[in-house]
């Protein structure tokens, strides 16, 4: 089979895949979230303000740590009135412990606020995390959590707000209708709205299936290389055992000798 046989083979494949992906899927969700109006139309739901209005939107946001582990975000999107959000789509509890909740916030602070700057100038910020199912275990569609001060419950006013959505619940009103669109698999079966039209133009239109397919095969393309690198790492490790120098190695496995060097160290992961 020859390359171009190879490539049409993955693009049927990939839209047999696309006709079965909701919202819930991390790979259309990033999509999804790309086009601003949806963005704002789920927003305007989860913070209960139809007035919101998102004014700038990013997705697979990278926050780089110069210590220790970053991360990347689903979706990162700001309102006209300064106010940060991060939306994760997660299938799995691990992915939304309030610790990587915690995480996420700090590594976001950390990127907002220019140097010179008082603290006092940092954005009001939310993490919304959309569950599988109730990641939290309190039975509740959805749970909004702030700092406050134990003694006297009032607000601790650090303007830092974590907000967990069950989409398998039904609160019976528009937040249920919200998060049944986030499981259903084709646009008939949504609610009218910008969620909606989005949902039909990445699976139903020619030039949406197609977009859904070269992001598709990016990903793929992107496992193997990791995989390449995780073999190149493993292979480092042996042949640092077996006494080779940092700059032999790094000249054997054709990269650069800095990430041998890390390789070694352990400091880094090929997988983040």
């Amino acid at each position: 089979m020859n390359q171009e046989e190879t490539m049409l083979k993955h693009k049927e494949r990939y839209k047999e895949t696309i006709k079965n992906l909701t919202v819930m899927s991390d790979i259309f969700a990033r999509n999804v979230f790309k086009d601003k109006k949806a963005c704002e139309y789920v927003l305007r739901i989860i913070m209960e303000d139809k007035d919101l209005t998102v004014i700038d939107n990013e997705t697979q946001v990278d926050f780089r740590n110069m210590h220790g582990r970053g991360v990347v975000l689903d979706c990162v999107a700001k309102d006209g009135s300064g106010r940060i959000f991060n939306v994760e789509i997660q299938q799995d509890d691990e992915g939304a412990h309030p610790k990587r909740a915690r995480y996420n916030l700090g590594m976001m602070d950390s990127n907002v606020l220019d140097t010179g700057k008082n603290f006092d100038k940092l954005p009001e910020t939310y993490v919304i995390f959309v569950t599988l199912k109730d990641a939290l275990g309190h039975g509740l569609p959805i749970a909004h959590i702030d700092r406050i001060i134990r003694e006297n419950g009032k607000e601790f006013g650090d303007e830092e707000h974590f907000i967990y959505v069950d989409s398998s619940k039904d609160d019976g009103g528009e937040l249920g209708r919200l998060m049944h669109d986030f499981r259903v698999k084709e646009a008939k079966e949504m609610q009218a709205g910008a969620l909606k039209d989005r949902v039909h133009e990445l699976k139903e239109t020619e030039k949406g299936v197609e977009h859904m397919c070269k992001e598709m095969e990016a990903l793929r393309l992107e496992g193997v290389e990791e995989g390449r690198l995780e073999e190149k790492r493993e292979n480092a490790k042996s042949m640092a055992e077996d006494g080779m120098t940092v700059d032999r190695i790094a000249k054997i496995l054709k990269v650069n000798a800095r990430m041998v060097q890390e390789w070694l160290a352990g400091s880094v992961s090929t997988a983040r």
